[in-house]
C-alpha cells in the first residue's frame, strides 16, 4: 500500500504528515455501509500494518453523520434471503474489519458527530479513541432488528470500555446512548463542538504522528492481549515489550534531548 496514490472505491481517503484520514462518504444515507464497503475497509486496515509511513488513523463520516450502520437495502434485505453458510460468511467477514482495526498498529481516532449506528456504532468503539460532539447518538441497535447484541465483538469490547451493567443495557435495549452520557461513561474521550470536530481530531493525531511511533504500536498490542491473561503474565509481557522499546533509537533520542534540555523528535524507529 502506498498511501500517497491510495485510491480506495468505496470511502474517502487523504493522507498527509503521517496521518490517514478515512471518511464514510454517503451523506445523503447518512454513511451506510455495503457488502463492498465493509470488504475494503478491512482490507484497508489489514494493509495498514504494513505502511510504515501511516502513524495515525483518523476515522470520520461526511455530512455531519459517522454512520447509519449497515444499508437496510443492501445489506439486511439481501441477508433475509440467504443460506446458513452464506450469513456465517458475511458476519465472519464484518468481524474481520474489527480485527483487522484493532490488529493495524496505528492508533485510530473515531471522530464522531450526528448518528451512529449499528455497525457505524461498533466501528467506533473498535477504534482507540473517540472524538465526539454533543449532536452524537450512539445505538448499538441489533436487537432492534431481531438479532443479538453480540455483533462483531461488542460483548467483548464494550463491556471493557463502559462497565458490564452499561454494556448490558445497551447492548439488550439498542437504545440511543447520548453524546453526554457517551462521555461520562467513558465511551468518548471527550466532546467537542462540531465545528471543531476535525481540527480537533487532526490536532490529536499530530501530536501522536510526532510521538514514538514504534512505542505506540507496543503499547497499542498490549492493550489488546492482555485482557485475557494474568496480571502475572501482562506484567511479563510488558517487561519484554517495554525492553523492545528501550532498543529503539527513539528511546535514545529522548534522553539526548532531556539531557540537552530541548524537546526529542521521533522518528519512530
Amino acid at each position: 500500500m502506498n498511501p500517497a496514490s491510495f485510491t480506495p472505491t468505496h470511502f474517502g481517503w487523504e493522507f498527509a504528515d503521517g496521518v490517514a484520514t478515512v471518511t464514510l462518504n454517503r451523506p445523503e444515507r447518512k454513511n451506510p455501509l455495503t457488502f463492498e464497503s465493509y470488504a475494503e475497509l478491512r482490507d484497508t486496515f489489514r494493509a495498514l500494518v504494513y505502511a510504515d509511513e501511516v502513524k495515525v488513523v483518523i476515522v470520520t463520516g461526511a455530512g455531519d453523520n459517522f454512520s447509519s450502520g449497515g444499508d437496510v437495502h443492501e445489506i439486511i434485505g439481501p441477508l433475509t434471503g440467504m443460506a446458513m453458510p452464506q450469513l456465517l460468511a458475511f458476519t465472519r467477514m464484518t468481524g474481520d474489519l474489527v480485527k483487522a482495526m484493532r490488529g493495524c498498529p496505528q492508533p485510530i481516532i473515531a471522530a464522531l458527530d450526528g448518528v451512529c449506528v449499528g455497525a457505524g456504532a461498533i466501528m467506533a468503539m473498535a477504534s482507540d479513541m473517540r472524538l465526539a460532539t454533543p449532536e452524537t447518538k450512539t445505538a448499538f441497535l441489533f436487537t432492534r432488528v431481531g438479532l443479538a447484541g453480540c455483533d462483531m465483538g461488542a460483548c467483548a469490547i464494550l463491556p471493557r470500555i463502559i462497565g458490564q451493567g452499561r454494556a448490558s443495557e445497551l447492548l439488550f435495549t439498542g437504545r440511543v446512548m447520548s453524546a453526554s452520557e457517551g462521555e461520562r461513561w467513558g465511551f468518548h474521550n471527550r466532546l467537542v463542538e462540531r465545528a471543531a470536530l476535525m481540527s480537533e481530531a487532526r490536532i490529536l493525531a499530530a501530536s501522536l504522528a510526532s510521538g514514538p511511533t514504534f512505542a505506540h504500536g507496543i503499547t497499542k498490542t498490549q492493550l489488546a492481549t492482555e485482557w485475557a491473561v494474568s496480571i502475572d503474565i501482562a506484567i511479563e509481557m510488558e517487561a519484554q515489550a517495554q525492553a523492545l522499546c528501550m532498543a529503539t533509537q527513539d528511546f535514545r533520542r529522548a534522553f539526548e534531548a532531556f539531557a540537552e534540555k530541548r524537546s526529542p523528535v521521533f522518528e519512530g524507529n
